[in-house]
């Protein structure tokens, strides 16, 4: 039985939500591959993405970004982050290729925990990267803009970083997702999504809703972004959001409730709001939902991510006021108005699967 073990990024939800469709359709495939999810995301989100058993190992392998909300990054403590994960770089590899030989692994799947990767290289098992994105660009950028890039410590921990990627066999870059010219081995694939059943009259029967009544969806990642959506002025849309934000006023109704699986209330809904992230934007786009978005500033894949969006979807920015006082229901009534793009194939799960079947040698 061939074992799989998939490091996650504990950085918000979209690391998982890129890796799920293709775990899943790997396993669809071949039933028989063992998998170990190796995050420190909370169990009951992973059970309900990946399909199948799983061993849990909660562990971090890679630091992320220290976030003050799901749109801004607190910088200085970010780097100061990773001096505490660095400051021992040797002895963090060794913890993780001591977990790759616990688990007996026979490849490894990174988004994008790097310290994995060099673990697995030195465990001697093969390895690759799937991503958007990757940690040695993101910290480089912040660095930069904190005036730092030029200390010593900082060119170190980014060498470090890099090197650990360049370990991987391949770095499967995402479509969209940021340039990646310091890794030699970065192979562009398509798309990675999940497909939702779209069912619209469905939704709003569960929902109480007339035919007429538009169904929009607030999707904040997984970093939380509590709106104040009880000032918001009284709209012709219903809402769902988040249970967590505990929201109780007509109008809005908690994504929990439904009982349905995240991305059939997505496709079968008329709108999404949300923030440049690899998920909400690729999900939106390839189930043909229109979105408007709020940006984050100075995310270093943001470009790539609002530029792929333009050409393969509808969508528009908002301000973050707007957002903050739910006035952005004219912008969502004109991308709905407008002729839907022919909505973007997830040719990259299959391309991905081929690569880790390739990995684990077997067809």
């Amino acid at each position: 039985m061939p074992r799989l073990l998939v490091a996650l990024s504990s950085h918000g939800y979209g690391h998982a939500a890129q890796t799920a469709p293709v775990v899943n359709a790997l396993r669809a495939r071949r039933a028989d591959v063992a998998l170990t999810l190796a995050t420190r995301l909370p169990y009951d989100f992973l059970a309900a993405r990946f399909a199948g058993p799983f061993r849990y190992l909660p562990m971090d392998t890679d630091v992320g970004m220290v976030m003050g909300s799901a749109i801004d990054v607190k910088v200085r403590e970010s780097l100061a982050a990773y001096r505490s994960f660095h400051r021992d770089w040797s002895g963090r590899v060794d913890e993780a290729a001591a977990a790759v030989e616990r688990d007996r692994a026979d490849a490894v799947l990174a988004n994008v925990p790097y310290a994995m990767l060099e673990g697995a290289a030195r465990a001697g098992v093969p390895a690759v990267a799937m991503c958007s994105l990757n940690w040695a660009d993101v910290f480089a950028h912040y660095a930069k803009r904190a005036g730092a890039g030029d200390q010593a410590e900082v060119r170190t921990i980014h060498a470090e970083i890099r090197t650990a990627y360049r370990a991987a066999e391949a770095f499967l870059r995402l479509t969209p997702g940021m340039p990646m010219p310091d890794l030699p081995r970065a192979r562009t694939i398509g798309p990675v999504a999940r497909l939702g059943r779209c069912d619209p009259a469905g939704l709003r029967a569960r929902l109480g809703l007339e035919a007429n009544v538009p169904v929009v969806m607030i999707a904040p990642g997984g970093i939380e972004l509590r709106l104040p959506v009880e000032g918001w002025p009284r709209a012709s849309a219903h809402y769902v959001v988040p249970a967590s934000w505990g929201v109780h006023r007509p109008g809005f109704t908690a994504f929990e409730s439904l009982g349905l699986p995240f991305v059939d209330v997505l496709a079968s809904s008329d709108g999404v709001v949300g923030k440049p992230g690899y998920g909400t934007f690729a999900e939106a786009a390839c189930n043909g939902v229109p979105i408007v978005y709020v940006r984050r500033g100075d995310w270093p894949e943001e470009p790539a991510l609002i530029g792929w969006m333009a050409k393969n979807a509808r969508s528009a920015e908002i301000g973050r006021d707007a957002l903050r006082h739910g006035a952005f229901g004219d912008e969502m009534e004109r991308l709905r108005s407008l002729p839907a793009p022919r909505p973007p194939a997830p040719t990259g799960v299959d391309e991905a699967v081929r690569a880790l079947l390739r990995l684990l040698d077997i067809r």
